[in-house]
């Protein structure tokens, strides 16, 4: 390759007009100077020339070192040079491909028109990026992220191309994970909520005249014993069965899993057999399953509805569906129960709520987590915080959660509800901690249905595997009613692994349960949180000032930590202290606080030179 040199150099030209003087010139001195212009014109030359070879060289290596493929290439898009990183994308080595077009390179995934507007668009602009498929010297074909330059003369011909591109490889594949996140259940491999609401969409799009939609919404009864009978492994195994089978016998039909034991069917019919089809696939269903050398029979409830004749919308036929499965739990386990207009009346004034509560869930963007921190009451000094869920709505504005959470609970949203909190708070944590946050624990509220439907450990392990965090920065609050539910089982096994593996497990609201001090005995729990009922009116209440003394004593006898709860004012606080209380929540320190204000109050303040 020539090196580009400037003929506007005055030493230069002076040196070439005196180089016939140092011959010609007659006086000895006269081509002494000459020889001396000739000397530095030569220098000035030799200068300008080393210079240019530098920064050749140093393009060169720059090149080299990129990761991106680099080719050069004539006006045919013949190869005249290419950089290491294009060997080690596509295989080839570059002296392989000099002389070679490019297209030799092309991976048959594009179509004529698409080469046709690639070299039109090239030619007409001088430029074209994008994404092509291209094959690799063994055969595999992979996807690049092309950048392509023309190089023209003065005259604007094209005399070269210039081409830029890397293997997008991995960025695809995770896009194709994240979208099968998003649409698919990650046990089964079966659609989740979200792509069955878009299936059941589309079908009833497309539903011809004379044609139905059977669904049904399958609850499995007694997972949670199989879980603590057989362990969690074989529980999972169970479903996946369930799923395999399900399935087979549905071939042609939408199988979808909600999460946890529910699973939902979607068929399109011409047959007026609702009824007899629902018990026909109970049937199938109910037939023993061999896990771990056991013949497990399982019980099933059914809710089930049919379209067009109680919906046309998939949201509203979500709703009736589990109205329906609910009306079937209450009659007792292992019943089925067609949607009836009577349970959209018992549901009516809160519909369009739970409709805009399942919308929420969807989009993602309603919801919000605030946190409550949680001090030392005589330094207050920052020592933990709660997530408390929050829904933003878009006309409603605010919504309490003690509206929306028990729809959720009736309406089988709260699992759902509890993994957005997880995975939101993990994020948040994971965040706060590479911004220099204050290192503490925080607290997520967990519900009965997100125990005994066993997803619970699972989603914890890998939530905090994605975000880089270890159990001992998420704390674990469960109230006493959730250790009372009998759905959940015996706690005790459970929890104790959890509190093995590093997480702080706290009972909220205590003291407002029947059973509290027993299952303080036998449960392993790291701290109580005294309900705010008995914080309010201290310290003027007798019986109020006695409870709490007595439950601070029990607790220190004990070994565990006590939060009080609902601490708004200075002389609530000072009892506390007096009292041994170490960890406080309330108005007195702070109300509950978006991540962006809590941030504003606690995050460390940026060095003013890393501000100018």
């Amino acid at each position: 390759m020539w090196l580009p040199v400037s003929l506007n150099r005055p030493l230069v030209w002076m040196a070439l007009i005196a180089l016939p003087a140092c011959v010609w010139v007659p006086d000895a001195a006269l081509r002494m100077v000459s020889a001396s212009l000739v000397a530095f014109g030569l220098w000035d030359a030799w200068n300008q020339i080393r210079q240019q070879y530098l920064r050749l060289q140093l393009t060169q290596d720059a090149i080299r070192l990129a990761s991106d493929a680099i080719v050069i290439s004539d006006v045919h898009n013949r190869v005249l040079t290419a950089n290491p990183a294009f060997t080690q994308i596509t295989g080839y080595e570059s002296q392989e491909m000099i002389g070679r077009k490019l297209e030799t390179l092309a991976a048959q995934r594009h179509d004529k028109a698409f080469y046709q507007s690639f070299w039109s668009t090239l030619k007409s602009t001088g430029r074209w990026e994008g994404e092509m498929w291209n094959r690799r010297k063994h055969g595999d074909e992979y996807p690049e992220w092309l950048k392509v330059r023309a190089v023209t003369d003065r005259r604007g011909k094209i005399t070269h191309f210039i081409s830029l591109f890397t293997d997008i490889s991995s960025q695809k594949t995770r896009e194709r994970d994240l979208r099968r996140i998003g649409y698919e259940d990650p046990l089964t491999g079966l659609p989740n909520r979200r792509r069955l609401h878009d299936l059941m969409s589309s079908r009833l799009r497309h539903l011809r005249a004379g044609e139905s939609l059977d669904m049904a919404l399958i609850d499995i009864d007694g997972l949670k014993s199989v879980n603590d009978s057989l362990g969690v492994e074989q529980g999972d195994r169970l479903l996946a069965r369930f799923a395999q089978r399900l399935t087979g016998y549905m071939a042609g039909s939408v199988v979808g899993r909600l999460g946890g034991d529910e699973f939902m069917v979607i068929r399109t019919t011409t047959f007026d057999d609702h009824d007899k089809w629902v018990a026909t696939l109970r049937e199938h269903m109910s037939r023993p399953f061999e896990i771990k050398d056991q013949s497990l029979r399982l019980g099933l409830t059914i809710g089930s509805s049919r379209a067009p004749e109680d919906g046309s919308d998939s949201g509203v036929l979500f709703q009736r569906l589990e109205s329906a499965l609910y009306s079937a739990k209450r009659l007792g386990r292992n019943h089925s129960q067609r949607f009836r207009p009577a349970l959209d009346k018992q549901d009516n004034p809160q519909l369009a709520l739970v409709n805009d509560l399942r919308a929420a869930l969807i989009s993602g963007d309603q919801l919000e987590l605030h946190y409550q921190t949680q001090h030392h009451p005589v330094t207050g000094d920052l020592v933990g915080m709660e997530a408390l869920l929050r829904w933003r709505h878009p006309q409603d504005g605010m919504i309490s959660p003690g509206d929306f959470i028990p729809l959720a609970e009736r309406h089988g949203l709260m699992s759902e509800l509890g993994s957005w909190v997880i995975e939101k708070a993990c994020a948040q944590q994971a965040h706060w901690q590479n911004s220099g946050m204050p290192n503490v624990t925080v607290w997520i509220n967990i519900s009965a249905l997100q125990l005994f439907q066993g997803d619970l450990e699972t989603q914890l392990s890998s939530c905090l595997e994605r975000y880089q965090l270890t159990p001992s920065q998420i704390g674990l609050e469960l109230t006493e009613s959730v250790l009372l539910d009998e759905r959940a089982g015996d706690m005790g096994p459970r929890l104790q692994a959890l509190r093995n593996q590093g997480y702080a497990i706290a009972i909220d609201d205590f003291g407002t349960g029947y059973s509290s001090l027993g299952y303080l005995k036998r449960l392993p729990v790291d701290k109580i949180k005294l309900d705010r009922a008995f914080i309010r009116e201290l310290p003027h209440d007798q019986a109020d000032a006695a409870i709490v003394t007595a439950v601070l004593a029990m607790a220190e006898g004990m070994g565990l930590d006590v939060v009080a709860e609902g601490v708004e004012t200075q002389a609530q606080c000072q009892f506390l202290i007096n009292a041994g209380c170490t960890l406080v929540q309330g108005f007195y320190f702070a109300k509950p606080l978006s991540a962006a204000e809590l941030e504003q109050r606690w995050a460390p303040p940026i060095p003013a030179e890393e501000v100018s």
